[in-house]
């Protein structure tokens, strides 16, 4: 496992009955998480501090609790980036930490290659990996299906300085998006693939990442360069181990571009046991020449 570990404005303080303590800046909030199964004693002097609780609703969705006044916005740092946090009404707080763990290597790859490079970040949401890419010193094409969270990305490439960089900014399905870029010559160096579980596409159709995810893959090979640096892609879809995802990607990439996949979990330090939550899983391919993660 990579853990995100580097994290000062952030931390999973406690975690247990399905529910984990984290630390957002100065905020104290509780979120559901199905992955952690165990009951362990939660210490009522370290759980009772929580300024709110996400609660879940038996038919579905849920709302937040609140122990303490929060605004309704709030900032933390990661490294040289800035981001913007709020509590939505599906649990998120418009940031997923575990990235920081992908942020930290593709700054590395990037800044390694010695080259301009063109990024192409595919599901966006608020814009994590794009401003890490943008800060190693690549343009960036940031495409998300949400306006609202794009809105939330520009903004966070506001706070963290980032604002003239080359970035594009695009509102679109990501599919339909994709074979644009094929058919307008447009390449890029570097893809990065974050898709949801489930979705809906632009006609109301449902869309289950198992049943998409090898067609947008081979799809989106067609967009990279003739010179390629990696190509990432995200789950945290239960189903989707490392190893599926490393050969669906080798599968797809090594017999056209040659070069090797790597695969793994990420997850978070718990500070009250040393140990650390999976939150997903990341598969990378890499050109041959490139450093091992």
């Amino acid at each position: 496992m990579r853990p995100a570990a580097n994290w000062r404005d952030y931390q999973v303080l406690d975690c247990s009955g399905g529910e984990k303590l984290e630390r957002w800046g100065d905020k104290l909030l509780i979120r559901p998480d199905p992955q952690i199964i165990w009951n362990t004693p939660k210490d009522p002097a370290l759980w009772d501090r929580a300024d709110a609780r996400y609660l879940r609703s038996k038919t579905g969705g849920g709302r937040w609790e609140y122990r303490k006044n929060l605004p309704e916005s709030w900032q933390i740092r990661y490294r040289e980036l800035t981001f913007k946090i709020s509590p939505t009404g599906f649990k998120h707080t418009g940031l997923f930490p575990e990235q920081a763990a992908n942020w930290d290597l593709f700054d590395s790859l990037i800044r390694a290659a010695g080259r301009p490079v063109k990024v192409l970040n595919l599901f966006a949401y608020t814009g994590g990996a794009t401003l890490a890419c943008a800060a190693a010193g690549a343009s960036v094409c940031h495409v998300d299906a949400s306006k609202g969270m794009v809105a939330w990305s520009r903004e966070n490439a506001a706070l963290s300085g980032l604002g003239e960089r080359p970035i594009r900014w695009i509102v679109d399905d990501c599919e339909k998006f994709v074979a644009r870029e094929i058919r307008r010559g447009n390449r890029y160096d570097a893809v990065i693939m974050d898709p949801p579980s489930y979705g809906r596409g632009p006609g109301g159709e449902v869309w289950k990442l198992e049943d998409q995810i090898y067609d947008l893959v081979c799809l989106c090979e067609q967009v990279l360069s003739d010179d390629p640096l990696f190509f990432a892609l995200n789950s945290y879809t239960t189903g989707l181990s490392p190893s599926v995802m490393a050969h669906l990607l080798g599968a797809v990439l090594i017999p056209r571009r040659g070069g090797r996949v790597e695969a793994d979990e990420i997850g978070l330090p718990v500070q009250s046991t040393g140990l650390a939550l999976p939150c997903g899983n990341t598969a990378l391919w890499l050109r041959s020449n490139a450093e091992s993660v």
